[in-house]
């Protein structure tokens, strides 16, 4: 094991404790990889996103559980986490950047088979350049604008870019033909996703007038996967399905009309976010808890000290309206969540102590908290709430 591997495999390896802990369910990614490999079929070929640290989760423990799962093949948004994915991947897993990549980097990217998006037809000498330096083939996805009117080129570049890459196919591989859909995971937006599939097939048009194809075809992100089976062509890029979130209501509702039922829970979870009472204060009535007079007792209170603020991710938005669990029981949290601690309420849980589990988010016994706790309360999206977690919380993988 390397100093890297080390680092973030053992979370107790230095000599203290970190305030906080994740623990990832090796089985709950388990039973979300085989449910979407149900659902996409056997023709389309997964990757699995794990960019801003693997939505929160941790990229070394989520490429190393992954590919226990017979996942080969994982999408990052920048080289930086290419290079971390890099280390921790199985032998025969293909990585493939979908953002950023400096020019300093491609040697970097083509001398290590990482696969990568071009989306400016300008960036093609410099990759021909490149791999006439390595005497090494680049694999090359080209990203065509169909609507999301972010990244990718334009119908005049592309008829350029693929007039280069025949040219030039000795040095670069047209590895795959991608575009982003704006909207899939909303109903409301049926109309510009259809705008853009058509938009997207006229590429494909392009591509099968010069006899010139992409090895994969691909425009299908964790949405348009599960309920659009005519967006799957040759890969799928999943994100949060991954860990277990549905994109949104309106894909959740399409997935169990297609499947008949009134109600599904083919997805579990994957992350648990814990931590352990601090202190315990007894606040006599009328006193007032926490910074400024956010919250005054209106009866004698005990209240738990939880060693986790703002500074690790957890919303201060939480103030007097989140819960966490203590003893498998929801403890109100209590005043202004602090940088680096708050209080909860548990005047109603007998025998809390210091040192009992506290769970930010998870399961504890028969209750539990779950991130739309959190949305709900200070409007922050799922993937924004999980991707703000600070890497330095240890992550461990459990069964």
């Amino acid at each position: 094991m390397t100093k890297k591997q080390a680092h973030h495999f053992e979370p107790f390896l230095r000599n203290v404790r970190h305030t906080s802990r994740i623990e990832l369910s090796q089985s709950s990614l388990k039973k979300n990889i085989n449910f979407l490999r149900r659902k996409i079929g056997p023709e389309a070929r997964l990757s699995c996103v794990v960019k801003a640290n693997a939505y929160g989760h941790g990229i070394p423990q989520m490429v190393t559980m992954l590919c226990r799962m017979g996942v080969n093949h994982i999408s990052v948004a920048s080289a930086y986490e290419a290079e971390e994915v890099l280390e921790y991947r199985s032998a025969g897993t293909d990585i493939m950047i979908m953002g950023i990549l400096y020019d300093r980097d491609i040697e970097w990217a083509i001398a290590h088979d990482i696969e990568f998006y071009v989306f400016n037809y300008d960036r093609l000498p410099l990759v021909l350049e490149k791999c006439k330096k390595l005497a090494k083939k680049a694999r090359v996805h080209v990203e065509v604008e169909t609507g999301t009117n972010r990244t990718g080129m334009t119908e005049p570049y592309f008829k350029k870019a693929l007039t280069f890459l025949k040219r030039n196919k000795e040095y670069i591989t047209f590895q795959g033909l991608c575009t982003h859909l704006a909207g899939a995971e909303s109903i409301s937006s049926n109309f510009r996703t259809e705008q853009q599939k058509k938009r997207y097939e006229g590429y494909l048009s392009e591509c099968r007038k010069r006899k010139f194809m992409p090895i994969y075809r691909h425009i299908a992100c964790s949405a348009s996967a599960l309920v659009m089976p005519e967006t799957r062509y040759d890969l799928v890029r999943v994100g949060v399905a991954t860990y277990g979130f549905w994109p949104s209501p309106d894909v959740y509702y399409q997935h169990l009309q297609q499947a008949g039922k009134l109600k599904d829970t083919p997805m579990s979870r994957i992350i648990s976010w814990k931590t352990d009472v601090m202190d315990i204060k007894h606040v006599p009535k009328g006193d007032f808890i926490g910074y400024g007079t956010s919250f005054q007792a209106t009866r004698n209170m005990t209240v738990a000290v939880v060693p986790v603020g703002y500074c690790n991710g957890y919303p201060r938005g939480q103030s007097n309206r989140g819960h966490v669990l203590i003893k498998g029981r929801k403890a109100p949290i209590t005043g202004l969540i602090n940088m680096n601690l708050f209080m909860a309420d548990v005047s109603d849980i007998p025998g809390v102590q210091p040192g009992e589990e506290v769970v930010l988010l998870g399961k504890q016994k028969n209750n539990t908290i779950n991130v739309s706790s959190f949305t709900n309360y200070v409007q922050l999206l799922n993937n924004e709430m999980l991707s703000r977690l600070p890497a330095a919380i240890p992550r461990k993988i459990v069964k």
